[in-house]
């Protein structure tokens, strides 16, 4: 467990000292700012790791990747920095591989001036960025408190793309639906009430702009969390409304487009309007996905869902879909297409539960090994080469178009 693992937040002073080389953990854009917070303090890193392989395929802030598998073929000791959000998950994989020294890179951060720098991503997505990272690292070892890194808010099941291999199944909805703002309203408020804090909204579909309402949904979300940060999730296809960026200003607000190409036909009209109106956004292009939106039963051992839940990469994006609080996208869609058996431990039902919402959900939160529903999914590892538990097809590539939905056969 954590504790006997011993993550230290008095991180700068340790660092200096002479000792072990210091390497930062996972490759992500928060990894940008703690390497130059290290340089600010002379602070010298030896190399970045990842548990995704093909990341340690090229430096990263002109830093070597090392897939995190590969570490004891280069360093017997080293000193660690977690720069993910998932930092319980990081430490144990590294301790599993013989390393005992692990720090949080709040300290690091705690001056940090995101201004003084160039980033790869712009000022303000770097800043919300760093601000769900360093909650993540404020509240994870907080017992007493019932916290929330990520939740996908999915407002609709209507996507202006047809991905045969989406990773939320909207290829097999044969009669996509928004959902109302009434009831997506009631279920945050639910939840705001039950939670002590989310660090991030995800307003996510399909296409969540499809949903006339998606605006009033993001305005909603930044009224009653005023800390939290909200990502919106989109393929570039439908421009927003002046009004509706306006909306947004001076408040919490990211974008986060997809860039499928040619059939991104609108992402130039989004981009002019998200900067006319100050609104920050992080363009990224569509490149290989991990093969996991098959349905299938494998009817694995607890112990192989263990293992399967243990390498799952998307086991900390909570999901509300009509009403209900799932641990994951793929279940959340799967018992709503009726692809697989309606098993209430797979769900906390916000609305309709007369039981001790707080309960339910921190036990979902702090106590899970795995759910029924997780005996459905192919995996989604953060490393498909590993085959621990996966039965994908590794990395195919993104935004393969169907003509119709995908025919799958209901659970019964």
């Amino acid at each position: 467990m954590l504790n006997s693992l011993k993550v230290k937040y008095d991180s700068v002073q340790s660092l200096k000292q002479e000792g072990p080389p210091i390497i930062i953990v996972a490759a992500t854009h928060e990894v940008e700012a703690i390497a130059n917070a290290c340089k600010e303090n002379d602070i010298k890193v030896s190399a970045i790791c990842d548990s995704e392989k093909r990341k340690s395929e090229k430096p990263f802030n002109n830093i070597e990747v090392i897939h995190t598998p590969d570490l004891p073929k280069r360093y017997t000791k080293a000193r660690f920095v977690i720069a993910s959000q998932h930092v319980q998950e990081c430490a144990d994989q590294l301790f599993d591989l013989g390393y005992n020294e692990f720090y949080s890179p709040l300290e690091l951060l705690k001056d940090y001036d995101v201004k003084k720098y160039k980033h790869r991503i712009s000022e303000n997505y770097m800043s919300s960025r760093l601000a769900v990272c360093k909650k993540s690292h404020e509240h994870y070892f907080n017992e007493s408190k019932t916290y929330m890194r990520s939740l996908d808010v999915m407002i609709t099941t209507k996507c202006s793309l047809k991905c045969r291999n989406c990773s939320n199944l909207m290829q097999y909805y044969q009669d996509p639906k928004n959902t109302s703002l009434e009831e997506i309203i009631a279920a945050l408020n639910v939840l705001n009430k039950n939670v002590d804090y989310i660090s991030e909204f995800r307003v996510i579909g399909g296409e969540p702009l499809m949903n006339k309402d998606w605006a009033k949904v993001v305005n909603s979300i930044s009224e009653h969390n005023d800390e939290a940060k909200i990502f919106i999730y989109t393929n570039g296809t439908i421009p927003p409304k002046e009004d509706q960026l306006k909306s947004f200003q001076g408040k919490n607000v990211n974008f986060t487009i997809t860039d499928y190409g040619k059939l991104s036909k609108n992402i130039d009209n989004m981009i002019n309007g998200l900067e006319k109106y100050s609104i920050s956004y992080d363009r990224q292009p569509a490149s290989d996905w991990i093969d996991c939106s098959n349905i299938k039963h494998h009817k694995r051992s607890s112990a192989e869902l263990k293992e399967v839940f243990k390498q799952c990469c998307v086991k900390y994006i909570y999901t509300l879909l009509h009403g209900k609080l799932y641990r994951c996208p793929f279940i959340a869609n799967a018992a709503n297409l009726k692809a697989i058996p309606d098993n209430p431990s797979n769900y906390v039902n916000l609305v309709s539960s007369t039981a001790n919402l707080k309960s339910q959900i921190r036990r979902m939160v702090k106590n899970s090994s795995f759910f029924p529903g997780c005996d459905f999914c192919d995996g989604r590892p953060y490393d498909p080469s590993s085959k621990l538990g996966y039965d994908g097809r590794g990395m195919i590539s993104a935004g393969e178009q169907v003509e119709k939905p995908i025919v799958f056969k209901e659970y019964k």
